[in-house]
């Protein structure tokens, strides 16, 4: 018999995967304003094939414009959810908590069930809120800083940070999860994006005593540090994604109002606005706080675009991707 030309098995090299499998998934959880922004990102790395969940059939073919491959699904809904087991390596979570619910987000709660039956994403970066915090007299906080949360919906996303955070601990650090913590976010091309409404409106601002700081950050910008946190951001970490204004409210309104060339609000006391504003507008305009932006630029690497709403109120230039 003639010998074997066979190759030991130790010396062959594997087959390598078809180029449809070898292409890393992005699945974007709450596919809306900000994730649209998150999208033009994608040139930065070609070869990542991007996935959305939407539970809005209006929003499918728009979505799909842009070219993602849409996955019919609802956070509200488990049973819709079975599909997103082992089905991408990143994961960007911006779905916002239920109205309903207490001081549970049973939204996340459901998504990391769906995740965790399968093989775990690599990184996950939520997009929480600032309002953790509650009110802190205007203090410069960190990341380490305690929470607060004074409202039911900032109790929600405690609880949502913690479920992932969880998770991340129980696996050994997979995924890595990334929890940004989001203040007021604003651009003149978002619905409802810049102060100019209020400003016709008249609605009036505390005058300069009782004022509180507020923080803010461009629609864009925001985009592009949760890109750069799908692939920078450490496993456990928590970052502010905020830009260097040290404004309070007022004088944030005052900004705008002369750059949009409106006369500035009204200024009015406290006690005036207890009984002028709603209970909601006026607990908002009453939680006082600062956000130290070093870990963004350490260690996400953002350089801001708009690293105040000076330059960002009168923006309108289109999205240019982030370097990974």
């Amino acid at each position: 018999m003639p010998l074997s030309l066979a190759r030991p098995a130790s010396l062959v090299r594997p087959r390598a995967l078809p180029a449809r499998f070898r292409r890393q998934r992005l699945l974007i959880v709450g596919c809306g304003d900000v994730g649209s922004r998150v999208v033009l990102q994608r040139v930065a790395r070609r070869g990542v094939q991007l996935l959305a969940l939407s539970s809005q059939p209006d929003r499918l073919n728009a979505l799909r414009a842009q070219g993602l491959t849409v996955l019919a699904g609802n956070l509200d809904q488990p049973c819709t959810l079975r599909r997103l087991a082992g089905l991408a390596q990143r994961v960007l979570h911006l779905a916002p908590p239920g109205a309903d619910g207490g001081a549970r987000d049973v939204r996340t709660r459901a998504l990391v069930q769906a995740l965790r039956r399968g093989r775990s994403p690599l990184q996950l970066v939520y997009g929480s809120t600032s309002g953790v915090y509650g009110n802190r007299q205007g203090a410069l906080l960190r990341e380490t800083a305690a929470l607060a949360p004074a409202t039911g919906r900032a109790q929600r996303r405690v609880h949502a940070e913690q479920t992932l955070r969880d998770w991340g601990r129980q696996r050994l650090g997979q995924p890595a999860i990334s929890i940004l913590r989001i203040p007021g976010i604003y651009a003149p091309d978002r619905a409802q994006g810049t102060p100019r409404e209020r400003l016709l409106r008249g609605t009036p601002a505390l005058q300069p005593q009782d004022d509180s700081y507020s923080n803010h950050i461009h629609a864009d910008d925001l985009a592009r540090a949760c890109w750069l946190a799908l692939w920078r951001g450490r496993p456990q970490r928590i970052v502010h994604v905020n830009d260097d204004a040290r404004l309070k409210m007022g004088d944030y309104f005052d900004l705008a109002a002369d750059l949009y060339g409106l006369p500035r609000p009204p200024r009015i006391s406290l006690e005036q606005a207890r009984t002028q504003l709603s209970p909601t507008l006026l607990s908002f305009m009453l939680e006082s706080r600062q956000l130290d932006n070093t870990r963004l630029k350490q260690e996400l690497g953002l350089v801001l675009r708009y690293p105040t709403p000076a330059q960002g109120l009168l923006s309108g230039q289109p999205l240019q991707s982030e370097p990974c």
